[in-house]
């Protein structure tokens, strides 16, 4: 049994802002790729038998200046779709809102994007790990995509509420490792740098 490998998108303008960025498709900052490719010796001389990438260009830029080949759009791996909230940080949603938490109210609807709530996620994420499932069997798994998104996918990896992923705080850049201990998925890795 393989390992399940997460590495969140470098640095956007968004991001170091703080600013909810769901399906708004930015690229990475100078910084952001500098994180990127400091993800190549992390995953130097490992084998993945699959390598998902979200479809948004931030993931994709990660995973190709981190040096993985062949991967796979899946569009599961989209980040959390904001709604209402993209583009806004959370200390202006409370502003109205003083008491809104992404992780269990979900998010409004836009004029643009639809909103998702964490269950929405949470059935995305369940779907790539049901998709994965079989290339465990076999070896390394690498999943290129978002924050909020992976902190979903752990929390579901472990079998956990998807709300639960509010407990890992993911960095951009970053790479963490999903293992098995004594038959049952670990953190094994988090927010790991060079």
């Amino acid at each position: 049994m393989g390992d399940l490998l997460l590495a969140r998108h470098g640095e956007t303008e968004w991001s170091r802002a703080g600013r909810h960025t769901g399906r708004t498709d930015l690229p990475l900052t100078a910084g952001g790729e500098a994180q990127a490719k400091s993800l190549a010796p992390l995953l130097a001389g490992r084998t993945f038998g699959l390598v998902l990438t979200s479809p948004l260009v931030r993931a994709r830029r990660t995973a190709e200046l981190a040096g993985l080949t062949g991967a796979e759009r899946e569009p599961d791996l989209a980040e959390w779709d904001y709604g209402a909230y993209e583009g806004i940080t959370t200390a202006e949603i409370h502003r109205t809102r003083p008491d809104w938490d992404l992780w269990t109210d979900g998010v409004p609807p836009g004029t643009e994007f639809a909103g998702e709530s964490p269950e929405q996620v949470g059935e995305r994420a369940d779907r790539v790990l049901a998709r994965v499932a079989g290339a465990l069997e076999e070896g390394d798994v690498m999943l290129v995509a978002h924050g909020h998104l992976l902190r979903v996918l752990t929390a579901r990896r472990l079998g956990l509420p998807p709300a639960a992923g509010r407990l890992f705080r993911l960095e951009t850049g970053t790479l963490s490792r999903l293992s098995l201990e004594h038959g049952r998925p670990v953190v094994a890795e988090w927010n790991t740098r060079p």
